[in-house]
């Protein structure tokens, strides 16, 4: 799994061309402010053993959202991180189990819309702890 984590002042969202014909039609835009972005690639070799690669998403998400100060996730699956890709349904339930996880713990968590290319604008500030990529 890969793991891109930005934080944002803002992190606005809005759907752009479907990709996956299973998922539903929709039509979001959506922004938040002072968030934990987490840029999200599950991949083929990690359908071994889901469970360890979402705790361990999990606890690098609330280490980076307290190192930044904010109790808010975005989730996006991002597929551009590796050339390794793991089934769409399998990176759906990591995505579903992770938010789940956080919001018990507390944090307010929004999924982007899944299947979907999206536009994006991001304005993060030029912090040590503001991009971090990590290898799970």
């Amino acid at each position: 799994m890969k793991l891109l984590m930005i934080y944002a002042y803002r992190f606005h969202f809005r759907t752009a061309a479907k990709t996956l014909e299973d998922v539903d039609d929709t039509s979001e835009d959506g922004e938040l402010h002072n968030a934990q972005i987490a840029f999200i690639q599950v991949e083929k070799q990690d359908e071994e053993d889901l469970k360890t690669k979402e705790t361990k998403l999990v606890k690098n998400l609330k280490w980076a959202a307290r190192k930044n100060d904010t109790n808010t996730i975005a989730l996006h699956s991002f597929a551009h991180l590796s050339e390794s890709k793991a089934d769409p349904e399998s990176t759906r339930l990591v995505l579903n189990n992770a938010e789940k996880r956080l919001a018990t713990s507390g944090f307010e968590v929004v999924q982007t819309p899944f299947g979907y290319f999206l536009d994006l604008d991001l304005e993060t500030p030029g912090l040590s702890l503001a991009r971090i990529f990590k290898d799970l």
